[in-house]
């Protein structure tokens, strides 16, 4: 990798740095010492000090000045600039000269570097190598003479030897160079290897590097991943602006030294040009880290809402099955509420804390201590750098439950969240689970703040084995989907939650369907399949006849009935649920629902409500309701349109018959665009989400901004406005196949095609 660094120790015995001269005076017949260069066997406050030359092999060489690479470890440098702060300019022009009477002796061809052991203390150089190659950190010395190396050594391999006769030697400006590696400093700086999940660089720096997001970083070759330099007029500014592209810069997914860096120009020693090689020795990095001692079951980083605007794309939310315990902790921690925490599921992990931290435990009852002393949840907790924070298991009932440490932890967003999908591989840290050796970085606080913060128990949530869930009904019922009878025992019967539940869905055993239709219509399907249409999360889907809750992870479309859908505020509820529970699911209303999620925002405002449960019930309310809120016989004199409530927060818009018609399909896909640049051009307010199926289209709003009876009532305008379907125009896609079609993964491909028509 170019280390060329230095250790005291290890500088040539005095004898045998002699021998070396002899060798090379008798091939120049000059000496040496009287240029400058000094035999001397240890220095103790030393400098690393370079003078980058070039030759063209017929004795002529110049200098392109020094560099100063003292800030080093491990005899590696760390840090590169040129020209080397606070030496003289008489000192320069004498390590310069020396370094050409050396290469002239040699008839030195291309590039080299001479270097010196500088003594701070006295001001004297020593020798020290010939690096006969172009160095690591040619680059600064590039940026302030504006030559280009690389195109000279080209040039004088090619046999242009009077490629050096013109050049003037005159730099201008100050330029800094950091390497950044592929370690972890706060572990002895062992390599790290793995995929690099984010990758940013400043513009306002020359970064040389091979890596993008994505790339792997193996375990196999040198650490140096990149090199990031800056120009400016002076020390001071280079200084500054190398500040500034570090803040700037962005690299996850695996550990790197970018933040040691950033601590190394905040520094004292840097900044004024006081290094020596010795300097990295005592210099005390500062990581705002957790390492991951044990991930547990299934720990990861989500934030709240999540992942919102992609559904229609099949990328789900995913953020927090519980989303009020989690909003809880980040309020009792002082954070907003989309700042990042960890999200536990029945076994929690052992986190080694490297800084200090304010954390809070919420969620289901959980075994918790730190450094040995038993915790209590729900409420704030200080935590000392090296403390260790260990969480056990879910002491009875519940499934989950949730760390916020202030501040929260610094992840990179991916599709404007940091909520964690495992199965789409993305989000969190490195799109998966916690386990043993991460490494997490908390978010930068000017100051940590201890407010004492608690929950008193009877304002925590109730978790228990037994639960009732508040509900609307619909989108689908009776008649057209179920029997009345069918919505009567849905309402009124104890479902078991089934062993194989995640965070995809939560499947549940109970009473199956006599439905309302013999079969899925012309698919000749099972009657629960009505083709395809979108849901919501928190629908309970009958995937056959065994209802399933999709969850924060689940498939955004599918041809399955769902006769009912868990109300926003009823939501953190699926999050505690574990296999075993059972549940009743209580039918509410619109204007219920809506006090529900307004009650739970003030609680989670002012943390001092007294009750946040389901309000009183109306009895048999199914009997006298409809999940159909509106239907009209005929959308623009075409067909029938029916708006289905999909719970308090979606609204599902079904077009004519349930049949396979490409005519309704470009209903939908008007209707989308449509409500689209409505809201674009900010004429509509509240909508989230547009998911459209084959003959319906699915609206995801926010009711506390876009009531539903006010969007019913935009989505009527919108069929006046909508031209007649055979006057539509729609944008299309030209997909080009591929030209090798003697590529034999392209030919398998046509020949297992050709045997299904078969």
């Amino acid at each position: 990798a170019g280390g060329g660094g230095i250790g005291m120790q290890l500088i040539w015995a005095e004898n045998e740095l002699a021998a070396a001269f002899e060798s090379v005076q008798r091939l120049s017949k000059n000496n040496f010492k009287d240029s400058g260069i000094y035999l001397e066997k240890y220095v103790q406050a030393a400098r690393h000090i370079e003078v980058q030359i070039f030759g063209n092999g017929l004795g002529k060489v110049i200098a392109l000045g020094e560099r100063d690479c003292s800030v080093q470890r491990r005899n590696q440098k760390v840090i590169e600039e040129t020209p080397a702060p606070n030496i003289s300019q008489e000192t320069r022009l004498r390590l310069s000269a020396a370094a050409i009477k050396l290469g002239s002796a040699l008839h030195y061809r291309s590039a080299g570097t001479v270097e010196y052991v500088y003594d701070n203390d006295s001001g004297q150089f020593y020798f020290l190598e010939v690096n006969t190659r172009l160095q690591v950190e040619h680059g600064v010395t590039e940026l302030v003479t504006g030559v280009d190396l690389v195109e000279w050594m080209i040039r004088v391999a090619a046999g242009e030897t009077d490629t050096l006769n013109d050049y003037q030697h005159q730099p201008a400006g100050h330029a800094i160079q950091v390497r950044l590696y592929a370690e972890d400093p706060n572990k002895n700086f062992q390599p790290a290897s793995g995929v690099l999940t984010e990758v940013q660089f400043s513009t306002a720096a020359r970064n040389d590097t091979w890596v993008q997001r994505g790339s792997e970083v193996s375990p196999f070759y040198d650490p140096l991943i990149a090199k990031v330099l800056v120009h400016a007029d002076n020390r001071d500014a280079a200084v500054a602006k190398m500040r500034l592209v570090l803040d700037e810069t962005r690299l996850n997914g695996i550990e790197t030294n970018l933040e040691y860096l950033r601590q190394i120009l905040a520094d004292s020693v840097f900044p004024a040009g006081r290094q020596i090689t010795r300097y990295l020795n005592s210099f005390t990095y500062k990581p705002q880290t957790i390492d991951v001692l044990d991930g547990g079951v299934m720990t990861t980083i989500q934030d709240y809402p999540g992942r919102l605007g992609y559904w229609h794309v099949g990328v789900p939310p995913s953020g927090p099955m519980d989303h009020l315990a989690f909003r809880l902790g980040n309020k009792l921690v002082g954070n907003a509420e989309g700042v990042a925490g960890l999200e536990i599921t029945l076994i929690g992990c052992t986190l080694k804390f490297n800084t200090d931290a304010v954390i809070a435990i919420t969620g289901a009852p959980i075994e918790a201590s730190l450094d040995g002393e038993v915790l209590a949840g729900w409420q704030t907790l200080s935590v000392k750098a090296g403390s260790i924070l260990k969480l056990g298991k879910i002491k009875a009932a519940g499934c989950r439950a949730y760390l916020s440490v202030a501040g929260g932890f610094d992840v990179p967003d991916y599709l404007g969240s940091k909520s964690t999908f495992t199965l789409g591989q993305f989000g969190g840290h490195g799109g998966r689970t916690l386990r043993v050796g991460d490494v997490l970085h908390l978010s930068k606080l000017e100051k940590i703040n201890l407010e004492k913060r608690f929950l008193a128990p009877s304002l925590q949530p109730e978790y228990s084995n037994t639960w009732e869930i508040g509900v609307l009904y619909g989108p689908h019922g009776a008649p057209d989907f179920f029997t009345a009878s069918d919505i009567a025992t849905f309402f009124s019967s104890e479902y078991e939650v089934h062993y194989n539940s995640n965070t995809t869905g939560i499947r549940l055993i109970g009473p199956k369907p006599q439905w309302a239709r013999a079969d899925g219509g012309e698919a000749g399907l099972h009657p629960s399949n009505i083709h395809d249409n979108a849901y919501a999360i928190g629908s309970i889907d009958f995937t056959g006849d065994m209802p399933i809750i999709l969850g924060p992870d689940g498939p955004s479309l599918g041809g399955f009935v769902c006769p009912a859908v868990i109300v926003k505020a009823e939501l953190w509820k699926m999050g505690q649920l574990k296999a075993g529970d059972k549940i009743r699911f209580k039918q509410l209303n619109q204007t219920q629902a809506k006090a529900l999620e307004l009650a739970q925002n003030a609680f989670i405002a002012t943390l001092t409500q007294a009750t946040i449960k389901t309000p009183a019930l109306e009895s048999n309310i199914h009997a006298a309701s409809s999940p159909v809120l509106l239907a009209s016989q005929q959308s623009n004199g075409e067909f029938k349109v029916v708006y289905r409530q999909a719970g308090d927060k979606n609204l599902l818009v079904e077009y004519g018959e349930l049949e396979l018609d490409l005519t309704l399909r470009f209903r939908v896909h008007a209707l989308m665009c449509w409500l689209q640049s409505q809201v674009d051009q900010h004429l509509i307010h509240g909508i989230i989400d547009l998911t459209p199926g084959i003959r319906s289209l699915q609206v995801h709003y926010d009711s506390l901004v876009l009531p539903v009876e006010t969007l019913i009532a935009i989505l009527q305008q919108a069929e006046l406005e909508l031209p007649p379907t055979e006057a539509m125009e729609v944008p299309t896609r030209i997909v080009h196949l591929p030209l090798c079609w003697e590529d034999p993964s392209i030919q398998l491909a046509i020949s297992k095609y050709a045997q299904s028509v078969r």
